[in-house]
């Protein structure tokens, strides 16, 4: 089976708005459901978890009645950081899962994630047992230790910029947050992080620069320019995007 693991139980502090980001409507429709679709769409997806804040279960469980997200199996609460939601995620799972079932460990707030960037994750997953979307770095980029100044450039062309999905066996993950917790490593929220503390190679997958990540108020404006490219180009703009991000 293949399970994707949504988290969405973040409160949203940097937006300052009374509304966790996952749940604000734009363009009449919750960010989460435009996250949802995404997977309720893909025929390899089995089944979807989404590690929730307390209090917006029921709300959550209405959307997916109302716009058809039928893969929905599971709405847990979340932890106090990405790395305990997750986590929080993986024993619901190994309630009723595989060990060899694979994740997709996906940000709720990432709300236009391709069909392919899922594919091609699913495909390298297949291969080498693990996969990491990334798109490389386009720009110039310094180190600093000070914040502003340097003389260390790191060439941009060894760089790459990860998103999600994350994807890993459902053993691995387990695995993985097992030695986090028995071994007392401060563990990051990002799951290829955490799997390269723990020296685990990470296999790169096609990311996209449409894949964004709503974070800022500022990210909720893209995301609306987004939506209108596609209502405007239909699927032709999201394969085009798509071919030019790694």
């Amino acid at each position: 089976m293949t399970i994707a693991l949504i988290t969405a139980a973040g409160k949203g502090k940097r937006m300052k708005l009374d509304t966790p980001k996952q749940f604000l409507y734009v363009e009449d429709k919750p960010v989460i459901i435009y996250t949802l679709e995404a997977f309720q769409s893909h025929p390899s997806i089995d089944a979807i978890l989404v590690v929730c804040l307390e209090g917006w279960h029921d709300i959550l469980w209405t959307y997916a009645r109302q716009y058809g997200i039928k893969k929905l199996r599971w709405i847990i609460n979340g932890g106090n950081t990405g790395h305990d939601s997750i986590y929080c995620g993986l024993m619901e799972l190994k309630k009723y899962c595989s060990e060899d079932d694979a994740v997709l460990i996906h940000d709720g707030n990432r709300p236009l994630v391709p069909q392919e960037v899922i594919s091609d994750g699913l495909v390298v997953y297949s291969k080498h047992g693990s996969s990491v979307s990334v798109i490389p770095c386009t720009e110039v980029v310094f180190r600093s230790i000070n914040d502003y100044v340097s003389k260390e450039e790191i060439p941009r062309e060894q760089l790459f910029r990860t998103q999600t999905p994350h994807i890993f066996s459902l053993k691995k993950l387990l695995w993985a947050h097992g030695k986090a917790k028995t071994e007392n490593i401060e563990a990051p929220s990002a799951t290829c992080s955490l799997m390269n503390v723990l020296n685990e190679p990470i296999y790169f997958s096609r990311g996209s620069e449409i894949n964004i990540k709503i974070t800022t108020v500022d990210d909720i404006e893209i995301f609306k320019a987004f939506l209108y490219l596609k209502s405007m180009l239909g699927s032709r703009k999201q394969h085009v995007h798509y071919q030019s991000s790694l």
